[in-house]
């Protein structure tokens, strides 16, 4: 394995891995121990101390600028992933009063996962010192499947199930968007990230966080409320369980890739990604052919088509999973996911602008309590005990100052103290 590697997980927006750069780190290190060994052989001689101070606030210097850059690509990044994912479920909406083909669209915008092999092996020929040939890279990527490959049994047994789930997904999140207004689908898509939480401490036994759980509460409460706000009519509930089972499709596609394939580095993803695409396109072609034969999703010609509703849902759609998926290079996989609950003020904004939709306070509450929900479960495992650090430190730095100002007011306290007796005293 290379030392520039980064693994990430497909459609990974709600669960973001971390990424891991092994080389940076290693010379980090390095540069620690040279720093700290020059300290150690000239304590006593002022140059040599000097330049390790010089050294300690060059590193310094290097890692805040480094963390300075990946914040305003974060920055940038939010602002993507939030347009984008905005973008893309506003001009679905706009393109089901035209062309009211859900599946027909859901096809059709997964085809585009084709692309993704593509484009990494042109940023791998602009990036890479070792430029590889197309084949050598498809063979190297492809061992992420296992020792033989890209099989038939592996195709069909560990990449035809996810991009089952991966249409399921992306079909039923356009048919939520046929029925409710675009805040209440972005809003309820983000308990997606509770269910993942609720299925890997089930399936993958991963650790225990209370306040995950709470999230979690939070984000059924949310449900709850939001089917409650239209008063239980059925073209809400219907939309509200069409959205519910998109974010469980979601949940259930992430668990089980963990599960299965594991990780996968940025080759591999766009691999697995362009894989799905093409088995789309190879196998799931013949699904709008006889949606229209049987007029469930019919036009009357393909000049009616609106194709550039179309080309611009599935550009949209591709660019967010683009920068959900190897966004992680340039940012902290917080902001990514940041950026995604960002889209619902957007679309309500939108929506206010566009429709009519009443925001009583009951969805307002339910919107804000999904989203509040999803904000939790962006906290990193160990937030608890950073928090604890952080009042440590703070409690360590007051601490001088306070024994110093107690050393040198001691007479003047205990002449108070005399004071206060000698005044209960007499008020007794």
């Amino acid at each position: 394995m290379k030392k520039h590697s980064a693994r990430v997980a497909p459609l990974s927006a709600c669960n973001s891995p971390v990424l891991t750069l092994t080389k940076v780190e290693g010379e980090d290190r390095s540069r620690e121990n040279v720093v700290g060994t020059t300290e150690a052989q000239s304590a006593g001689a002022a140059g040599a101390e000097s330049s390790s101070n010089r050294r300690r606030l060059h590193c310094c210097i290097r890692v805040t600028t480094v963390q300075v850059r990946k914040a305003l690509w974060g920055v940038a990044m939010v602002m993507c992933v939030c347009s984008s994912w905005a973008g893309s479920t506003q001009l679905a909406k706009l393109t089901f009063k035209q062309f009211d083909a859900p599946f027909t669209l859901t096809w059709f915008a997964t085809t585009w996962n084709c692309l993704f092999f593509p484009l990494y092996y042109i940023g791998h020929l602009c990036k890479s010192p070792e430029r590889q040939t197309p084949r050598q890279r498809f063979r190297e990527c492809c061992r992420f499947f296992g020792d033989d490959g890209l099989t038939p049994k592996v195709f069909f047994t560990k990449v035809a199930p996810f991009g089952l789930l991966w249409i399921l997904t992306n079909y039923l999140y356009l048919q939520a968007l046929r029925k409710i207004n675009t805040t209440d689908v972005s809003a309820l898509f983000c308990c997606n990230k509770a269910f993942v939480f609720l299925l890997s401490w089930i399936v993958l036994r991963d650790r225990f966080m209370g306040v995950r759980i709470v999230a979690a509460i939070l984000a059924i409460a949310g449900i709850v409320m939001m089917t409650y706000a239209d008063g239980f009519h059925s073209h809400s509930v219907i939309g509200i369980a069409l959205v519910v089972a998109s974010a469980s499709m979601s949940a259930l596609y992430k668990v089980l890739f963990k599960m299965v394939l594991g990780s996968a580095k940025f080759g591999e993803a766009a691999l697995f990604l362009s894989v799905v695409g093409s088995a789309n396109f190879v196998f799931m072609s013949f699904v709008p052919v006889i949606l229209y034969f049987t007029h469930v999703e019919y036009i009357g010609s393909p000049e009616d088509i609106p194709w550039a509703y179309l080309c611009g849902v599935a550009a949209l759609l591709f660019a967010f999973n683009i920068l959900v998926n190897f966004g992680i290079a340039i940012t902290y996989p917080t902001l990514i996911s940041l950026g995604i609950v960002l889209s619902v003020p957007v679309n309500a904004l939108v929506d206010l602008y566009t429709c009519e939709i009443h925001f009583n306070t009951v969805r307002l509450i339910a919107v804000s309590i999904i989203c509040l929900g999803f904000l939790m479960l962006l906290l990193p495992e160990d937030w608890d005990q950073c928090i604890i650090q952080l009042s440590t430190k703070l409690r360590k730095r007051d601490e001088p100052a306070e024994s110093s100002a107690d050393a040198g007011a001691t007479t003047g306290l205990n002449w108070r103290g005399r004071s206060r007796t000698s005044m209960s005293t007499f008020a007794h």
